[in-house]
């Protein structure tokens, strides 16, 4: 079983890093785009990439699809 941090340091930094005029919806946001982060951080380290052409191709491919 992987070894577990505390969040609550990561966490007090992310909110006092939030303007005073900052939503829930903002540290929602905030949340998911360090999970995001760290999710693919972590698919990096492990190898899971692709080269950036292929990248660029699957995006244009599924634009193309949506159109």
């Amino acid at each position: 079983m992987a070894e577990h941090t505390s969040i609550k340091p990561d966490a007090r930094q992310l909110v006092d890093r939030l303007p005073d005029s900052a939503t829930w919806d903002d540290l929602a946001y905030e949340v998911y785009v360090r999970q995001a982060i760290e999710r693919g951080v972590t698919e990096a380290d492990a190898g899971r990439t692709m080269p950036h052409e292929e990248a660029i191709g699957r995006i244009r491919s599924r634009i193309r699809r949506a159109s």
